[in-house]
């Protein structure tokens, strides 16, 4: 994921690569990945902290015990106030507040996978302490990726349901049509690339035209037509319904492990 942030925002900001620094684990990796991103390689989190105003905390929820304390011993030796961005999930912003300076400008951030393919959608929480300014740098590193949009921290489960495990439905949708072409007889390497490809463009016109969902679906029912009757079924089996149910139950199984945490 941090990769894929880096990318997005170097193919955006060609001229910002030599601005860019990583620390991975082992000096190795981070040289290899350093090289395949164009970017600079650090030492350690320290050199970071000291080459860098934004660090983005690009690490799964079960490294931030062992990251947090190096990413705050590196910023007190600073001593300059610098922003931090987490992208793991379940880390709150007063997880972060305990384990970093006082005056660290604090965000916490919910990307979604498809970011590896610049086509995320990114939820970010800004601490009070955020200033404008600092708020857009962040939002402009997500935007290069995809879209990014603030959100309140309490919203956080909701983004989960509707964002962060989204693609997952959708990957199940796609494959439902694709199964339905196959058996239509369509070969389903060709039925996979049509389906991904109608939810593509439908998610495209809804982003793009502004027009509610729902007037977009009546706009392909024709009186009477194959796609108003599809529209029935699916309606009558409870696609809808489904849906709903099934990411409301994401966010509520996200808030109740963040509160079991």
């Amino acid at each position: 994921m941090g990769g894929a942030i880096i990318g997005g925002y170097v193919k955006k900001h060609p001229q910002e690569a030599g601005n860019v620094y990583i620390a991975e684990h082992g000096e190795e990796k981070t040289a290899r990945v350093a090289k395949e991103l164009g970017v600079c390689g650090c030492a350690d989190v320290a050199q970071l902290a000291a080459a860098v105003d934004m660090i983005v905390l690009a690490v799964k929820p079960n490294l931030f015990s062992a990251v947090l304390p190096q990413v705050k011993a590196a910023l007190e030796a600073q001593g300059k106030a610098k922003i931090v961005v987490s992208i793991a999930a379940g880390i709150t912003l007063d997880d972060l507040k305990a384990g970093l300076p006082a005056e660290t400008k604090i965000l916490r951030t919910m990307p979604n996978t498809p970011v590896l393919v610049n086509e995320g959608m990114t939820a970010v929480c800004p601490a009070e302490n955020v200033d404008e300014q600092e708020l857009a740098a962040v939002l402009s590193l997500f935007e290069s990726c995809g879209q990014a949009q603030v959100v309140k921290e309490s919203l956080i489960e909701a983004v989960i349901g509707v964002s962060g495990s989204s693609p997952a439905y959708v990957y199940m949708f796609i494959e439902a049509l694709a199964d339905a072409a196959v058996a239509e007889g369509m070969p389903r390497a060709q039925a996979y690339r049509f389906a991904a490809q109608a939810v593509l463009g439908s998610a495209k016109m809804v982003l793009e035209s502004g027009t509610h969902p729902g007037a977009l679906k009546d706009a392909v029912c024709s009186p009477g037509g194959s796609t108003i009757e599809a529209v029935r079924i699916l309606e009558e089996r409870g696609l809808r319904s489904a849906v709903i149910e099934g990411s409301r139950a994401c966010s509520a199984k996200a808030k109740a492990m963040n509160q079991k945490k």
